[in-house]
């Protein structure tokens, strides 16, 4: 009898905990709007990846640049590049280009000199110095312009390196306005070697303005390149006979 009581006492004291369970799963709550809003766009699908517009001051569409996430996103250049005007070419000087014909070669020559003489053919702009077997090398020069030109048989009488320069009282008479001295050098218009013909006043030497090679220029002395008059000196010795024609 007693245990039929306690297990009677039990459900009555487990009944309201059940239904109410029960009355809380079937009863709504309903939340104002200001509260739930934000909880209901988090639970909302997440929107497709696409493209922003935005309208720009001007009316016209401009899409939005997309942030690239760990990397922050470079300006953008202009697609229009400034391009530089090319330099200009440097204009060659008119007349300072020499003729390739007065370039050093061999040719044949067969003539009546000993090897080793040197023929200067004022005519043609030439020196000849005589070889051995019917051959001879041949280098451009300049000569004395009309009234300085000569001809005749002269021997080298001196060999200079890079020699100083002393105008002749006849070209001071002329050309006041030159030195009365110029060391050698570069600057100095009888180059780089001269080889001096007898006694007077005229050389085989080099010549600070190459471009004049192959005309009629000089006040009688007969001027080369200083690369060829330089190949000349080493070729000759003193006392060699040099032949103007």
């Amino acid at each position: 009898m007693k245990r039929a009581f306690l297990a009677a006492l039990a459900a009555v004291l487990l009944l309201p905990v059940g239904a109410g369970a029960a009355s809380a799963q079937q009863a709504a709550v309903t939340l104002s709007r200001d509260l739930s809003e934000p909880w209901v766009l988090q639970l909302r699908p997440a929107m497709a990846p696409g493209r922003r517009v935005f309208v720009a001051p001007s009316g016209r569409a401009v899409p939005a640049t997309r942030a690239t996430q760990g990397r922050r996103s470079e300006p953008q250049r202009s697609a229009t590049r400034r391009e530089q005007a090319p330099a200009p070419a440097p204009r060659a000087a008119r007349g300072r280009q020499l003729d390739p014909t007065y370039l050093p070669q061999v040719v044949q020559y067969n003539r009546d000199y000993a090897p080793g003489t040197i023929v200067i053919d004022t005519p043609n702009r030439f020196l000849f110095l005589v070889q051995g077997g019917g051959r001879a090398l041949r280098y451009g020069v300049g000569v004395g312009r009309p009234g300085f030109s000569w001809a005749g048989v002269k021997q080298i009488s001196a060999k200079k390196e890079w020699p100083d320069w002393v105008p002749p009282k006849e070209m001071l008479q002329r050309r006041p306005d030159l030195p009365r001295h110029m060391e050698g050098g570069p600057n100095n218009p009888l180059g780089a070697r001269a080889m001096y013909l007898g006694s007077s006043l005229y050389r085989i030497h080099g010549s600070n303005e190459p471009w004049t090679i192959g005309h009629a220029v000089s006040s009688g002395c007969i001027r080369m390149r200083n690369e060829d008059v330089q190949d000349l000196y080493e070729r000759v010795r003193v006392g060699a006979n040099v032949v103007v024609l």
